[in-house]
């Protein structure tokens, strides 16, 4: 769904305003504010738009640029510890939507530090939403719009690429994120992993159900895929070709009987930060490989 300029303008106006009255005035913030940043793609927009010498400590999914992991780690977004982060003496923190547990969060919003919650985005529109919450919060309106246009750009371009797909030529890509116990923990409705299958062109198979769910074998081999999608893991979240094509419900669909699987970097792939532009240009080019 495309968004109109006046109603693209109204939201956008009514993010600001919402932000501006939670305290992320432009002048509040200068400079020399330690910013503690937690979330991949929050971290990645405040390093694009020329803050990163301003972060004092960055969460576990904040892995991009490289130079970021010099910083303190103050453990997983959705598992923070409030006291390691308060022991740096932020002047603001700077979040992502899913940023938790609840209580955890609470204590870091009555700390009298002002503490912004920087809205999640599936969709194109919401990245770019999201990249000039970021700038505001930060006081860096000129740099955010500029940052914000270039990855619009990079946006429109993926999406007019998969405009030009035949209905009947879009792969139906599942995403997988799991295969624990046997059991298949897909991306269904309004999910990251739906966002960029689409804009790369695909059509998302986990379909009936929001979120990130577990599928049942019969449910996995009537979504018919035509890829699987995933996480590029290491260690003991690795999942081998071997075991997922093995799996019985996979090897019956398309995707298992042509062993078609593809892998990337979670946060560049789901993250939706300023590299979702090369993200999805890197997956329509594996969904539709040149003669294949």
């Amino acid at each position: 769904m495309t968004m109109t300029a006046l109603s693209y303008g109204r939201l956008h106006a009514g993010l600001i305003g919402i932000l501006c009255l939670a305290g992320a005035a432009t002048a509040a913030f200068a400079d020399g504010d330690r910013v503690v940043s937690l979330g991949g793609s929050v971290t990645e927009i405040a390093v694009a738009l020329g803050a990163e010498g301003r972060l004092v400590a960055r969460d576990t999914t904040s892995n991009f640029p490289a130079s970021v992991e010099a910083l303190p780690d103050v453990g997983y977004i959705r598992a923070l510890s409030p006291e390691g982060v308060l022991a740096l003496d932020p002047d603001l923190i700077l979040a992502e939507g899913d940023a938790g547990p609840p209580e955890a969060v609470e204590v870091l919003k009555s700390a009298g530090i002002p503490f912004h919650l920087v809205p999640e985005a599936t969709t194109p529109e919401g990245l770019v939403d999201k990249i000039h919450a970021v700038a505001q919060v930060l006081g860096l309106g000129p740099q955010g719009k500029a940052l914000a246009d270039q990855v619009a750009a990079g946006l429109a371009e993926a999406r007019a690429k998969a405009a030009a797909l035949p209905e009947t030529d879009r792969k139906r890509v599942l995403f997988v994120l799991s295969l624990q116990g046997g059991r298949i923990l897909a991306g269904g409705e309004g999910t990251e992993a739906e966002g960029i299958i689409t804009l790369a062109g695909g059509v998302n198979a986990g379909t009936g159900f929001q979120g990130y769910k577990q599928m049942t074998d019969e449910a996995v081999i009537a979504a018919a895929p035509d890829v699987i999608l995933m996480m590029d893991r290491e260690g003991d979240l690795a999942i081998a070709d071997a075991d997922l094509f093995g799996h019985p419900a996979i090897a019956q669909t398309p995707a298992g009987a042509a062993q078609r699987v593809v892998r990337m970097d979670g946060m560049l792939m789901l993250g939706f930060g300023p590299r979702t532009p090369q993200a999805a240009a890197t997956l329509y080019d594996a969904f539709y490989p040149a003669g294949g």
